[in-house]
């Protein structure tokens, strides 16, 4: 996008961390930030700090209903959406055994439908828009590092598959919207200063209820970035028209060992498997 002064930027999971980081270098680039939550007050107090006609809803992004609601509105009394950062989300423990499935679901229900709901609620309305006044737009779906690589093991599996979704999403989209004006990009960052750790707190009852859990050891040594500075890394990224926005180079390693290990199995390949 050239241009986001004046526009509308909708964000889900607005109310802190990620959220309110994007919510923030939008804000300071001249858009009307809808800032979007499950936790109502932290949305109004985001929506507080950023002033200059930020508004904020509540919403849960399971509830297509619900998401639906929130696209009128955002159309009907903003005059719809330009930019679309699909950043709600949740991390909760799934240790091998079925005492685990309430999170699987739970996350997978965040996660990966809870983007599908919005996308599925606000893009083609942002198509429609697109198409008859000739602007453009553009969709950030915030995946992680988590969603390029695994083999951490199985205990924040269905966190990392449902990252892995999500980048798969966005690469499918993108691919649909080519032409159209609107662009897409997956946020795909490494440990980053935010209460991802804390998500249980909004785990539902059918799901099991509130959780409390902490941030494994293992990642305690690893450089945590401030959200706000991932929020800039996300502006440049729209007005860059950037399909991947990596915030963390020194998992770069990583990530190429992930995909030698791909590619080896394609060498592979070619030999008899009979040999």
């Amino acid at each position: 996008m050239r241009e986001l002064d004046g526009r509308v930027a909708l964000v889900t999971g607005g109310g802190s961390g990620i959220g309110r980081g994007i919510a923030i270098a939008l804000a300071g680039a001249g858009m009307r930030v809808i800032v979007a939550d499950i936790e109502p007050d932290a949305a109004e107090a985001v929506a507080a700090e950023l002033g200059g006609g930020a508004t904020a809803e509540s919403v849960d992004v399971t509830d297509p209903a619900a998401v639906e609601a929130l696209a009128t509105r955002c159309f009907e009394q903003h005059g719809g959406v330009d930019v679309l950062c699909n950043n709600a989300g949740v991390i909760g423990p799934t240790p091998l055994g079925p005492e685990s499935l309430d999170n699987w679901r739970w996350v997978i229900e965040v996660n990966i439908l809870g983007v599908v709901n919005v996308i599925n609620a606000v893009v083609p309305r942002m198509l429609a828009r697109v198409g008859e006044n000739g602007g453009e737009g553009h969709v950030v779906n915030t995946a992680s590092m988590a969603g390029l690589r695994a083999g951490d093991g199985w205990v924040h599996s269905a966190y990392g598959a449902s990252k892995f979704a999500v980048v798969s999403m966005s690469r499918n989209l993108r691919g649909e919207l080519a032409g159209s004006g609107i662009g897409v990009s997956a946020l795909c960052p490494g440990g980053v200063d935010t209460r991802i750790w804390e998500a249980g707190r909004n785990r539902p009852a059918e799901r099991g209820g509130p959780e409390t859990y902490g941030r494994p050891d293992r990642l305690l040594p690893a450089r945590v970035l401030d959200p706000l500075v991932v929020g800039r890394h996300v502006l440049r990224a729209i007005l860059e028209d950037q399909l991947y926005i990596i915030t963390h180079t020194e998992r770069r390693e990583q990530i190429a060992e992930h995909a030698q290990e791909l590619l080896g199995a394609f060498d592979r390949s070619d030999r008899d498997p009979l040999d």
